[in-house]
Order: structure tokens, then sequence, then C-alpha cells
């Protein structure tokens, strides 16, 4: 049985985790953790923590779990660069699960992004990746779309800072074949909408996955948390959980 601490208990995902550690059969909620509330004294309770707060409380969630040897998955998104090296340290000490995205669908999105990167030919086929979430959302674009993102400069040989066209507006004048098109939505209720468009003269594919629950998501942060317990230090994502690489 793996104990679970859930850090947002009063968070929208938090509840969720919560339900969804509740369902499975192979863990407990040994703990929850909200703002203003002992860290440290939770965090002792528990084999693993799942966060899905904000970027800004990851240092002191991962400073905690080495201190006890607690097991990590961090669904948070939006982390710097300082951030994100702060979590590939602490995975030389502990098993980390940190993606950008829990849900099986979306992995799988991932994978079949690759797949399609690798057969269609940049220099025909357009890229253009679209994302919409709910009006609370405060990063942008996406951690997933980030992901998709990185997928995509990968297997084209192209660069986030200098290839990504985060929108247009005005004379653009013509689309250069490096470019890649990323365009985000905010609005409503929507847990979660990505597509991946390859457009080519006379064709166009698109790849598309849309979340209706944000179960999804936590169920998988559930998987991942008890993936870990026979894990290494080292730091891992969904893809690793879901064999898929």
């Amino acid at each position: 049985m793996t104990r679970l601490l859930i850090t947002g208990k009063s968070g929208r995902m938090g509840q969720t985790i919560i339900e969804a550690a509740g369902e499975n059969p192979a863990t407990e909620v040994a703990a929850t953790h909200d703002v203003g509330e002992d860290l440290d004294a939770a965090m002792a309770k528990a084999d693993a923590v799942i966060d899905f707060t904000i970027h800004s409380f990851t240092e002191e969630v991962v400073a905690t779990a080495l201190k006890h040897g607690t097991r990590l998955v961090i669904g948070t998104t939006g982390h710097s660069d300082n951030e994100r090296e702060v979590i590939a340290e602490a995975a030389k000490s502990l098993p980390v699960v940190f993606a950008p995205n829990y849900s099986i669908g979306v992995n799988t999105l991932f994978w079949l992004t690759r797949k399609a990167a690798q057969v269609l030919d940049p220099e025909r086929f357009d890229i253009e990746v679209t994302e919409m979430h709910h009006r609370h959302k405060i990063d942008a674009p996406s951690g997933t779309a980030r992901r998709l993102l990185e997928i995509l400069n990968e297997e084209t040989g192209t660069c986030y800072d200098d290839d990504i066209r985060h929108g247009r507006v005005g004379l653009t004048g013509a689309r250069s074949k490096r470019e890649i098109g990323m365009h985000t939505l905010r609005g409503g209720d929507v847990v979660g909408d990505h597509t991946v468009m390859f457009a080519a003269e006379g064709e166009r594919l698109e790849l598309t996955h849309k979340a209706s629950s944000r179960m999804t998501f936590a169920a998988g942060a559930v998987q991942a948390a008890v993936w870990l317990a026979d894990q290494p230090a080292g730091l891992y994502d969904m893809q690793d959980v879901l064999g898929l690489k």
C-alpha cells in the first residue's frame, strides 16, 4: 500500500486526486496539505507526494521530500529553468515523475505526434499547435502544449526560442518553413483541448485530444505514484510509467 500526501487539497485538482486515490486499492491518502499548514509534518506520514499546485511551491515540496526520502510526482506546470533544475537535482537522490500531463490519452498524443513528425516531411508539411483551457489557468502555453512543441522541435530540428510563433497579427509576411505556430485559447470551464496540425498542399492531418474530466489526470498521477515504489532514483515522465519509451 502506497501512502500518499496530496498537496493543494482545497483546489480542484487536489480534490480530484484525493478521489482518485480513494478509488485505487493500492493507495491510501495518509496526509493532505494546503496553504498555511505544516508541510513537514504531512510529508513524514507519506511514501509519495503528489503535487499539482503552483510552480513557486515546488522548491519547498522538493526540499521537504528530500528531507524525508519521499517519492515525488509533480504535475505542476509553468516552471522556470531554475525550478526545473531543482527538480532534476532532486532526482539524483529520489525517484521523481515530472510530467506536463498524466492522461493516458495525452501521452498517446505525445507518441503519435513524434511518429507523425518523423513521417511527414517538414519541407512539405506546415505545423500548427492549438490548446484551450478554462479561464482560470495562469500559464500559457500549457505544459502539455509546451511538451508537444519540444517533441516537434526534436524531430524537425527547430528551436523553441527561434522558430515557435505565438499567434499572428498584422502583416506577418509569408509563413517560413521552419515556423511552428502556437495558439492559446482561454475560456469557460474547458478542462484541456490540444491539437497538432500538419498541413500540406492538398491534405491536412490533425491529431487531437480533448479532456472532459480532471479524473483522467488524477488517476494517472496516482498510477505514477504507485509505479515509483519499484524505481530507483531518477527523473521519469509518464511515458516511462506507461512503457511508451
